[in-house]
């Protein structure tokens, strides 16, 4: 594990570790992981991520959660791109760039819209730098951080529930539901944000704020169907998976993307069926205790 200082994925990675679950196994039942996210019903609250420019192509990819039962995030790519991954029948949430010219993200909401997309999003955090201030550019297109008129603007291009992607504390949250947002997706895009609170951390808080028919799915350092438990335990509805999925895809494709997803679901379950939780929607929350942990 990279010990640099500062390093966002290892502080999610030793809070979620921190995070203990109590059992509550006499007159337990067997669980269902089945969820309806935009209308959709899904065998699994764990979808894969908004990955860009995979070698074996976004349709394999966006098939693997298809055969899995679960929606698939699909990141940077040209319309001709979605349109493959769309065409394998996946429910697919595209994931827009924060790109400089309003145009490029018009075309890509009115595509993902008319060709069958469930949802479409936006990772704001992509628009600018690590370093400094300065807006980006990421795989030679140009970024720009969006104003809030101009997020309404996009909001409000298409008639597909829209997210936010890069959202991290209460205050996004609340700005994003105001915007006419149908959720948000909490994470820190693989640690742009130094020393970035856990996404993990922050649901009861933002849950909370935004009610329950708010959409929270957490992006980033779920290595597993336990720590999928232990989120969706917390208020997130559900989870994205892409580091874990990454090795098996190389290998195998489409087969690797559904064996690893399958494999998360079933120790879900597992966990579920073991502090008595009959679905998705009725894991307590106090069976989550958190014992003391130590940031680097």
């Amino acid at each position: 594990m990279n010990n640099k200082k500062g390093d966002s994925i290892q502080i999610a990675r030793e809070y979620l570790d921190s995070l203990m679950v109590e059992g509550r196994i006499v007159g337990a039942v067997h669980p269902t992981a089945e969820i309806t996210l935009f209308g959709q019903k899904a065998e699994s609250p764990i979808m894969t991520a908004a990955l860009s420019h995979l070698k074996r192509g976004m349709a394999d990819y966006a098939q693997g959660a298809k055969d899995a039962g679960t929606l698939c995030q699909i990141g940077m790519g040209d319309n001709e791109e979605l349109g493959a991954a769309l065409a394998t029948g996946a429910k697919i949430i595209k994931i827009i760039k924060p790109y400089a010219a309003p145009g490029e993200i018009i075309s890509r909401l009115r595509f993902a819209e008319e060709h069958g997309a469930v949802a479409v999003g936006m990772d704001i955090e992509h628009a600018v730098n690590v370093e400094d201030d300065a807006d980006s550019a990421v795989a030679g297109h140009q970024m720009k951080l969006p104003t809030l008129d101009e997020l309404k603007r996009y909001i409000s291009a298409t008639k597909l529930p829209f997210l936010i992607k890069g959202a991290l504390s209460v205050q996004d949250a609340v700005h994003a539901k105001e915007l006419g947002c149908a959720g948000v997706i909490l994470g820190h895009h693989n640690g742009l944000l130094p020393w970035a609170v856990p996404n993990v951390s922050l649901l009861p808080s933002i849950r909370k704020a935004v009610g329950d028919d708010f959409v929270l799915i957490i992006d980033g350092g779920i290595a597993d169907g336990f720590d999928a438990f232990k989120a969706l335990a917390l208020g997130a509805d559900a989870v994205s998976v892409g580091r874990p999925l990454m090795p098996p895809y190389d290998e195998k494709g489409a087969e690797g993307v559904t064996e690893v997803l399958n494999a998360m679901t079933n120790q879900l379950k597992a966990m579920m069926l073991r502090t008595d939780s009959p679905d998705v929607k009725h894991i307590d929350p106090g069976v989550i205790h958190e014992a003391s942990w130590r940031r680097l």
